[in-house]
């Protein structure tokens, strides 16, 4: 049975919406908006910030500013379109190949206690990992204070590939995160090996006490699932808790995860598409003991990102998957039935703003996406409010 992990509260879209509506930013400019049309709705999409080196992740603070990350390893503050100086106090980050400053999370108190969370490529000995780090955000918003690593994988390598890595915040506060196999497919495989795992722990980085491995020599007891090659996407579902994963495949096989303790999901004895070498997977598409996708991209459109639907603003779409696509410059709505299946998909923005890293359900249910670009931007789309 699937456990409840309903995300933290005090981030959810409806446990801010209040404070955000009342902080909305000025309109943009003609010159930063485009109307773009969709299968379901009329879109507008405004630029509210260019000139992000590399954007990673983006944040609504509870006053209507926005906060974002760059690869590179400087956090920046948005507010009124204007970007501020890199933020004092975030870790040192090792920017060796996909490895830098990554995802962030708000804490559930975050109004209160100003706490987030960063995931980051850390350096160390034998090389470098997926690290995660907790932090405070100071009240002029000009720096990290208290910045403490609670977290860094056991096994550190040279390699430069797979770090993943989202966070996603449960409704007790814990965190999951995702880490990639770091380019070395079989680790995916070891139980006692963080890399090709979902991870799951306490504010403190500590093992959660729901994991499967937990009192036991079978597994390292921080991991939730393993056989995931490089989640990129993390969500969990506010509606109902369902925690999500959007993970690259190799040539083919990109795909959407339900993942849930104990379970395996294939990587690299399973999946579909090919390896890069053109061979095929030593179990195929699928193989008994190995949980199967809710859903795969063959060929594949390299996701950055994932999260489920529910606002005001789009109606139509109501609990669907929006997924930031990295290679086909797109973002991709997927419609779901009754029963969570998969069952249409609408490719939106095809090429028009470049490589799109992130994608965020804002309080008044607008999207918010980050262009993975040196020059890289904020983007809002909303609802057209043109008539015929």
């Amino acid at each position: 049975m699937r456990q409840d992990i309903r995300p933290a509260r005090g981030i959810s879209a409806g446990a801010v919406a209040a404070l955000l509506l009342t902080a909305a930013l000025p309109a943009p400019s003609a010159a930063e908006t485009r109307e773009i049309p969709s299968k379901k709705a009329a879109l507008v999409v405004e630029t509210l910030a260019e000139g992000l080196k590399q954007p990673w992740s983006v944040e609504v603070l509870p006053d209507g500013a926005y906060l974002v990350s760059e690869k590179g390893g400087t956090l920046r503050l948005i507010r009124s379109g204007k970007v501020s100086a890199p933020l004092r106090g975030v870790p040192e980050v090792s920017t060796t190949g996909q490895g830098g400053l990554l995802d962030i999370a708000l804490a559930p108190d975050f109004p209160e206690s100003r706490t987030l969370y960063l995931t980051y490529s850390a350096r160390g000995n034998g090389g470098s990992g997926t690290a995660v780090a907790k932090a405070r955000l100071s009240a002029d918003g000009t720096a990290l204070e208290d910045t403490t690593r609670i977290f860094l994988m056991n096994r550190l390598t040279s390699r430069g590939q797979h770090f993943g890595s989202r966070l996603a915040i449960a409704g007790d506060g814990s965190l999951f995160f995702g880490i990639g196999d770091r380019g070395e497919g079989p680790r995916a495989q070891d139980p006692r090996d963080h890399a090709g795992a979902i991870l799951h722990i306490n504010p403190d980085g500590s093992p959660h006490a729901d994991n499967p491995f937990l009192g036991s020599s079978d597994g390292l007891a921080e991991i939730w699932s393993k056989g995931h090659r490089n989640p990129q996407g993390l969500a969990i579902d506010p509606k109902d808790g369902t925690l999500l994963t959007v993970e690259h495949g190799a040539r083919g096989g990109d795909e959407i995860n339900l993942p849930q303790p104990g379970h395996n999901y294939g990587w690299p004895l399973v999946s579909f598409g090919r390896h890069y070498s053109g061979a095929e997977f030593d179990l195929g598409s699928a193989a008994k003991g190995y949980e199967p996708p809710l859903y795969y991209w063959d060929p594949s459109i390299a996701p950055g990102a994932i999260a489920v639907y529910h606002g005001a603003m789009f109606p139509e779409w109501e609990g669907n998957l929006i997924v930031a696509a990295l290679k086909y410059q797109l973002v991709s709505r997927l419609e779901r039935d009754e029963s969570g299946a998969v069952v249409s998909e609408e490719r939106m923005f095809d090429g028009e703003f470049g490589r799109i890293r992130d994608v965020v359900v804002a309080p008044d249910g607008a999207l918010l996406l980050l262009t993975d670009d040196a020059d890289g931007a904020l983007l809002r789309v909303s609802r057209s409010t043109a008539t015929d």
